[in-house]
């Protein structure tokens, strides 16, 4: 299995394309990507809210679309949500790509957790492509970072049993969240930091990624180490650095 555990992997496209984004093309993202896939590679999208189901669609047809731009125009397509989550198993087993949708982090773990989708990587030979909340869950054991009203409640759950197809817990969008403030709590000062004793959190900005293969795992592009209530850099951007660290 390739992995690629990304805060996201999106840029803007050229206005002249029509698109909605295509994929970035800093620190090796497409050459790593595109290492392991036919042309013509059968895509599934897991979905972060099951039943968004516009949503879904449109997520489909625009990460089609950006696979398209690069030469790669998915072979067949689908996006795996409440209506079809009986076929999950089977859906993901006909995949080349699978791409975890982000969104918000629990609601995508209780659907992950109830179609079972773990098992199912124990016989996965494709490409998996994380997006925030995907990359995620994709741990063995979630960090769940809060982020709606009412989460930073100590009775919030946090730590939540994921996929397992990694050791490495997520902290995405870095720049973007940095500072934020919820509850009236600093997100990281007041509810990660503490979170991280006895805990090791990698925080990416967008367009930083892990990738993982059967011999390696690479930091790719900007990052932290979250650990024991302190934050220090450990990779900077067009950078990569072995893990585990």
């Amino acid at each position: 299995m390739h992995l690629i555990l990304s805060s996201s992997p999106c840029i803007p496209a050229p206005e002249s394309t029509g698109l909605a984004f295509i994929y970035q093309r800093e620190n090796g993202f497409p050459q790593r990507l595109y290492a392991a896939l036919p042309r013509r590679p059968r895509l599934l999208l897991v979905s972060a809210d099951p039943e968004a189901h516009t949503h879904n669609d449109r997520m489909l047809q625009e990460f089609g679309q950006a696979l398209a731009f690069d030469g790669y125009p998915p072979g067949h397509s689908a996006i795996l949500d409440s209506r079809n989550a009986v076929q999950a198993h089977a859906l993901a087993e006909k995949a080349d790509l699978i791409l975890l949708c982000g969104g918000h982090v629990p609601t995508q773990n209780r659907f992950l957790a109830s179609i079972r989708l773990r098992d199912t990587f124990h016989r996965f030979g494709g490409t998996v492509l994380g997006i925030s909340a995907g990359s995620m869950n994709a741990a063995a054991t979630v960090y769940a970072q809060p982020e709606e009203t009412g989460e930073s409640d100590p009775s919030f759950p946090r730590f939540l049993p994921g996929l397992g197809l990694t050791q490495y817990q997520i902290v995405p969008h870095l720049q973007k969240v940095r500072y934020d403030v919820l509850d009236g709590k600093r997100l990281f000062e007041e509810i990660t930091f503490p979170d991280s004793m006895g805990q090791r959190f990698l925080a990416i900005p967008d367009g930083s990624y892990v990738y993982e293969d059967e011999t390696c795992h690479l930091l790719c592009g900007e990052g932290y180490l979250i650990h024991d209530g302190i934050m220090i850099p450990i990779c900077q951007h067009g950078q990569t650095l072995p893990l585990p660290i």
